[in-house]
């Protein structure tokens, strides 16, 4: 089992990434498009900040057995924060981004062992729970950092941790179309080895290399791609991908 300590720690290194590249931005420059699809980058910081705000609502749920947040409390969060200001929303969210990791992070032994609460996927203990909030906090900073330079990827250590989570992303998220592909994946840093099979039954992402063509890329790539985040501009120069159609591939993932 991943340890809670650990994706903590990812959590940390993914918000200082984000506090770096949003925290100096002047109020014109956070109207700017990020790579999300119809979202500026401050109402990037808006989504992440109410996240935040409806995370930690969940984490005194999970740390005292109370009863977790309903959907008409998530609406109310959401028109709060729709309704800010651009700038206070990067500044806000930046914020309460960093208080959700502060309280985590006072947990005690025995809170965090303890730990449980019921999300959208069903019961999450603290490592799962912080898994699913590493899951769009990394793809969404990378949506504000790569607005700012077009270079920029998702962490080696958070590609490391959302790796064995892309099966079930894709699996819900894949579109298929008439999409009939099997591919062997290989992905470097970190290194493992995949298969990929698109057909009239689904998609599904498993361990293996079992395929017709095979498509090596760094693992952050991949993640990317699952979150249709790997258009051409996006693409690795070195990632090979001999036989497979990259273009039939990207619309299999048009991203969330």
């Amino acid at each position: 089992m991943t340890n809670a300590d650990h994706v903590l720690t990812v959590l940390q290194h993914s918000h200082e990434l984000l506090t770096e590249a949003a925290a100096p931005l002047l109020p014109d420059e956070v109207l700017k498009p990020s790579y999300a699809s119809e979202w500026s980058i401050a109402q990037v910081l808006s989504h992440l900040g109410s996240g935040a705000e409806i995370y930690s609502r969940f984490l005194v749920a999970g740390s005292t057995s109370a009863a977790p947040p309903e959907r008409a409390t998530f609406m109310a969060i959401w028109d709060e924060w729709k309704a800010k200001t651009p700038k206070s929303q990067v500044i806000d969210g930046l914020a309460v981004d960093g208080s959700f990791l502060d309280h985590v992070a006072e947990l005690s032994s025995e809170q965090a062992a303890a730990f449980r609460v019921q999300m959208f996927v069903g019961e999450v203990d603290l490592a799962g729970f912080l898994l699913a909030r590493l899951g769009e906090h990394a793809v969404h900073t990378w949506d504000v950092r790569v607005a700012l330079d077009p270079a920029a990827t998702i962490p080696v250590d958070a590609a490391e941790l959302l790796v064995p989570r892309l099966s079930e992303i894709a699996s819900r998220s894949g579109r298929v179309g008439n999409a009939d592909l099997s591919i062997a994946v290989q992905t470097t840093e970190p290194e493992r080895r995949l298969s990929l099979r698109v057909s009239p039954d689904g998609v599904r992402l498993v361990d293996g290399t079992l395929g017709e063509v095979t498509m090596r890329l760094p693992a952050e790539a991949l993640v990317r791609l699952v979150y249709g985040r790997l258009d051409a501009q996006h693409t690795p120069a070195g990632m090979e991908a001999d036989g497979v159609d990259l273009d039939q591939l990207r619309a299999v993932f048009p991203g969330f």
